[in-house]
C-alpha cells in the first residue's frame, strides 16, 4: 500500500522519520510506503488542494491509494478556528473523495512535542514549567511553539529554536503514544494510517 502525506515540509523533517520508526513496530510486514509531499510554506488549500490530491491518486508512479493532508490550525492566519474546523475545510476543498483524509495539528505542530516538556528543558537548557493544561488546548494568543521559542531564547542552549532541527531531537527515540494518549489529533493521525493498513488503532 502507498499513502501519501500532504505536509508542511519542516513538519515532514521533524516528525516524519520518528512517525516512520513508530509504526515499523506496529506494522511488521504490512507497513506501506509513506510518500511525503512537502509543500512550500503552509498545506495547499481550495482549489490547489483539490488538485495536488487528485494527481497523487491518480497520476503517482505508482498512484497513491490513500491521501493524508496535515495542516497545522495556526498558519499565521486565522483561517482555521480548531482541527475541526480545518479538517472541515479541507473536505470541502477536496470534495467527496473517500480516500481523502484531513488531520490537523492544534493548534500548531509543537503541541505534540509538549508531552515531551523534560526533553524540551534538556535541549534548551532551561527548568521554566511547561504551559498548563492538555498540550492541544494551548491556543492561538500563545501558540505551543511560542512556549517552545521562548524556553529556547530565554535557556543557556545559546540559539534560537528550530523546528528541523530541535523538534527532531526531541522526539528522536520517544515513544509516540505518550504524547498520542494527551493529544486527540495527533492519536489520530497515525490510527488513520493504521487503519489503512488493517492494523488496531491506538
Amino acid at each position: 500500500m502507498k499513502i501519501a502525506i500532504i505536509a508542511e515540509g519542516r513538519t515532514e523533517s521533524a516528525f516524519m522519520p520518528q512517525l516512520r520508526e513508530f509504526l515499523k513496530n506496529r506494522l511488521a510486514g504490512r507497513m506501506p510506503n509513506l510518500d511525503i509531499y512537502c509543500c512550500d510554506g503552509r498545506v495547499y488549500k481550495e482549489a490547489k488542494l483539490r488538485r495536488t490530491v487528485e494527481n497523487l491518486l491518480q497520476s503517482g508512479k505508482p498512484p497513491s491509494d490513500a491521501v493524508i493532508a496535515l495542516t497545522d490550525v495556526y498558519t499565521g492566519t486565522r483561517e482555521f478556528i480548531d482541527a475541526t474546523d480545518a479538517k472541515r475545510k479541507m473536505r470541502e476543498w477536496v470534495g467527496n473523495n473517500d480516500r481523502f483524509f484531513p488531520h490537523a495539528a492544534q493548534y500548531d505542530f509543537e503541541a505534540w512535542l509538549l508531552p515531551f516538556w523534560n526533553e524540551i528543558q534538556k535541549v534548551a537548557g532551561h527548568k521554566k514549567a511547561a504551559p498548563p493544561g492538555p498540550p492541544e488546548s494551548v491556543n492561538h494568543d500563545r501558540p505551543p511553539s511560542y512556549h517552545i521559542k521562548e524556553i529556547f531564547r530565554t535557556g543557556t542552549c545559546g540559539r534560537d529554536y528550530s523546528k528541523v532541527r530541535d523538534a527532531a531531537r526531541i522526539v528522536r527515540g520517544k515513544d509516540l503514544s505518550a504524547a498520542a494518549n494527551q493529544c486527540p489529533e495527533l492519536k489520530a493521525f497515525p490510527n488513520t494510517i493504521l487503519m489503512l493498513s488493517g492494523a488496531d488503532p491506538l
